[in-house]
């Protein structure tokens, strides 16, 4: 079975998307799990993960390494984190940051067997309350269905430091459906752009629609 590196924890095995189970034998989504050499790898889904699909539209810039401490907003029931974990390592942390009770009943399920995984039952505009907990993270990481997507990276910016990246699914319905989604796109981008420089910007069609995934530096 062939496998290639990618990025840091991050593989493609039989030319699909890969990480290394942190949590060996353990499914999160009902992806498949493969062996080679000895080692457990979980499957990515593009459909699936934003993240993965940024990938595999050509990212050039990941940030999420070994030992990284990621601040990861909207983590609903730990797909995407999930992976984000195994990235990690048992040297890194993923704080995540979720608001809605029953995704967070699944999500602890996940962090069970996940050590570096941290739920955090709270909403992402209400950063004060989990700063002190999360500390200076060295990623921060927003996925998440709300009309003021931009305010809420700004306020969970003040955590990072300059230099620090940000990987952002911004979704254009969910800031205005009435709007073209280049129109709420660049809108979004000006809203964070005292806060931000702009790295990477990537179409996530055909995996998810009128979704734009953007990586930010911190200024």
């Amino acid at each position: 079975m062939q496998v290639q590196k990618i990025f840091d924890g991050v593989f493609r095995v039989e030319r699909k998307l890969a990480t290394i189970n942190l949590s060996k034998g353990e499914k999160v989504y009902g992806e498949d799990l493969v062996t080679a050499d000895g080692t457990e790898y979980r499957l990515w889904n593009p459909y699936r993960s934003k993240l993965a699909a940024a990938m595999l539209k050509g990212l050039k810039h990941m940030e999420i390494k070994k030992g990284s401490r990621v601040l990861y907003l909207g983590a609903a029931t730990g797909t995407t984190c999930s992976h984000v974990s195994d990235i990690a390592g048992e040297t890194g942390e993923v704080y995540c940051i979720e608001i809605s009770e029953r995704s967070m009943r699944d999500l602890i399920k996940i962090c069970e067997h996940r050590s570096n995984m941290l739920p955090i039952l709270e909403d992402a505009r209400n950063n004060e309350k989990y700063a002190d907990e999360v500390g200076t993270p060295d990623v921060l990481y927003q996925d998440i269905a709300a009309r003021d997507q931009a305010q809420i990276l700004i306020n969970n910016s003040r955590m990072l430091a300059k230099g620090s990246y940000a990987y952002v699914a911004i979704k254009s319905q969910s800031i205005s459906v009435s709007k073209n989604p280049k129109i709420v796109y660049k809108e979004f981008l000006k809203a964070v752009s005292a806060h931000f420089e702009t790295v990477e910007s990537i179409s996530l069609e055909p995996f998810d629609k009128m979704h734009l995934f953007v990586v930010l530096r911190k200024r």
